[in-house]
């Protein structure tokens, strides 16, 4: 029906009506990446549902094809060692904008999904061509970023990944939240567990591997350690804060790729998740729980929206809680976590939610085009009408 119904109907607004949609994803990884990159995952998990959906999908990004999705390259190659420089982000919103513009000339275009950090600048770029811009905020919204997207405006529309994320600036031009979500089939499944704990994510203060460590030694379990420690930054941290807490039970695996990843995440007791920031999802967590691993964490963010206390793993409030959450973590139920996942951060959910996001911006900016116009067109009407008022006035 879906096909019959998309040849009927030419409102993109209408819910039978398939939709061109561009999504923009940033130039340092694949689409989706070997290994560190949990947008990139995001973005990818995104274009392939959305396309089994019977969506018109064309990704603009670095690298090789890797999705459903038609791939537009706008670089030769992935930028992993230019991450956290401004050039690249710049130069790679200007691509994706004269991209854009030929994509709209040549195929045409209904929305643009945005999941970079400088991109919505270009909004009013494809307001001008008749294509509305959303833009998913991956990142917390801090001191720096929040002039930033309230300078935005109305320009974009902003979907936040958790509830607390949009909490903290009620004010942005939020127009909706959607969790980000796994492709269930695609995470094994564990339910005997090994006797270790894992910790993956990159090497930062926030990130908090040197509490993992802390809390793993005093509950008595070695530390499987899986970071990104590229950056001068992360380089420096694990030097000064983790290496000197190292023992002989630890293991340092290094950055793990999409299939280390997995394995490493299937057999550990529990995933260590001691944040200590405003956490705007955290991806990690619901890949261990999809694959029976419960997360033992610290509250922030958006934590308790993920992890089910008690249930899926512990939300502790103190540092001081966690080497007890940590023993507390062999009671849990595998399939539990794994069902948790499936029910509340399952692909489809995902994808519909975008879908009517899409939908709910089209008709929106449809219907402020036809103000534009009623208006223009009164506008033009008037001196016509006044001028046949004052020849009227003038006969009578």
């Amino acid at each position: 029906m879906r096909g019959a119904d998309s040849v009927l109907s030419t409102d993109p607004s209408d819910p039978g009506r398939s939709l061109r949609i561009v999504l923009v994803a940033p130039p340092y990884f694949d689409v989706p990446p070997t290994g560190y990159g949990g947008v990139e995952a995001v973005v990818a998990d995104l274009a392939d549902t959305l396309a089994a959906r019977g969506h018109q999908v064309t990704l603009l990004g670095a690298g090789k094809p890797g999705t459903a999705a038609r791939f537009v390259p706008v670089w030769d190659r992935t930028l992993p060692d230019r991450l956290g420089e401004p050039y690249p982000e710049v130069m790679h919103a200007l691509k994706v904008r004269n991209a854009i513009i030929r994509i709209a000339a040549s195929d045409g275009a209904d929305i643009v999904h945005d999941h970079t950090f400088a991109g919505p600048m270009n909004a009013p770029v494809y307001r001008a061509l008749g294509i509305p811009t959303v833009a998913t905020v991956h990142g917390p919204i801090d001191d720096d970023l929040y002039p930033y997207y309230q300078e935005l405006g109305a320009d974009v529309g902003l979907v936040a990944i958790s509830d607390r994320q949009r909490e903290l600036a009620p004010d942005l031009n939020w127009i909706g939240r959607v969790h980000n979500a796994l492709r269930i089939d695609q995470w094994p499944f564990q339910a005997e567990k090994q006797d270790y704990a894992l910790f993956l994510g990159r090497y930062a203060p926030y990130k908090g591997a040197h509490l993992a460590l802390q809390a793993a030694h005093e509950a008595g379990i070695p530390l499987v350690l899986a970071g990104k420690c590229n950056e001068p930054a992360e380089k420096e941290y694990f030097e000064d804060c983790v290496r000197p807490l190292l023992t002989e039970n630890d293991h340092v695996f290094g950055e793990a790729d999409a299939v280390s990843k997995r394995k490493l995440l299937a057999g550990a007791r529990c995933l260590l998740f001691p944040v200590r920031w405003e956490e705007p999802f955290g991806i990690a967590m619901i890949e261990a729980m999809v694959c029976g691993t419960p997360v033992v964490a610290l509250r922030g963010g958006a934590v308790p929206e993920v992890v089910v206390d008690g249930e899926t793993g512990f939300v502790c409030d103190r540092i001081e809680e966690l080497p007890a959450a940590i023993d507390r973590s062999r009671t849990l139920d595998p399939q539990a976590c794994r069902r948790h996942v499936a029910v509340n951060f399952g692909v489809a959910q995902f994808a519909s939610g975008y879908e009517q996001i899409y939908r709910n911006v089209i008709r929106h900016a449809a219907d402020a085009r036809q103000r534009v116009w009623t208006k223009d067109v009164v506008e033009s009407i008037e001196p016509v009408r006044t001028l046949c008022d004052v020849r009227q006035k003038a006969t009578a």
